[in-house]
């Protein structure tokens, strides 16, 4: 077909690679930073309620505020270089990571707590023997749905503030009806995704047990 043919002449004439290593770049920091930050931060809110109350507002309207709405301005802050990219890819998976970190810590089962301060637990002993192993699902929830979001990041940051990457292959490409150039570009992007989605999914899938069960006493 003719995607595959254009595949190949991008592969083999070597066209292609600067642009996969520039879109690698900028999901592999945009993505580290964001689960950097939001493990633990996500952790601290669910854990100290005055942070929640603090934070969770703003969390939540953040989350709820699409990024290509940010990105004119992210694109003011930090140029058309590789940080807008990756501040975009940033703010696109920190949220997801960050909330489902945080609802994981709320959601611990009180009467394991309970039992472990019964039993005179340091509140570090019950941070690290209870409440961290059932949060630990929803965590790689959370980087699995981060991951989609990232990849969303690495291509609206592209198409609109780029002088390369995957995206910015994909707009040149649809700009002179190269539309097998631009079939290529998607496919790169859905295959990333699916490998990535599929790997953090059964993943998740070993921690699964540990995750509190619904109805559990509380």
């Amino acid at each position: 077909s003719l995607i595959w043919k254009a595949a190949v002449q991008l592969f083999v004439s070597g066209e292609i690679y600067n642009d996969l290593y520039v879109s690698g770049v900028e999901f592999a920091w945009g993505y580290a930073l964001s689960v950097l930050v939001a493990i633990p931060f996500g952790i601290a809110c669910g854990w100290y309620k005055k942070m929640a109350y603090i934070f969770d507002p703003f969390i939540n309207a953040m989350n709820a505020t699409p990024r290509v709405a940010l990105l004119p301005l992210v694109i003011i802050w930090l140029g058309i270089g590789i940080l807008s990219k990756v501040g975009i890819i940033f703010l696109g998976a920190v949220f997801p990571i960050l909330i489902n970190t945080r609802d994981g810590v709320k959601t611990t089962p009180h009467h394991l707590i309970n039992a472990a301060k019964s039993f005179g637990a340091s509140e570090w002993q019950i941070f690290k023997s209870v409440v961290l192993p059932s949060t630990v699902p929803f965590i790689l929830t959370g980087l699995r749905l981060g991951v989609g979001r990232a990849l969303i990041g690495v291509m609206v940051g592209e198409l609109y503030a780029a002088t390369a990457g995957i995206g910015f292959m994909i707009t040149v490409a649809g700009a002179t009806f190269q539309t097998d150039k631009v079939f290529v570009g998607v496919l790169i992007f859905a295959i990333t995704g699916m490998i990535s989605m599929e790997l953090l999914t059964k993943l998740e899938a070993r921690f699964d047990k540990w995750r509190p069960k619904v109805g559990a006493a509380g």
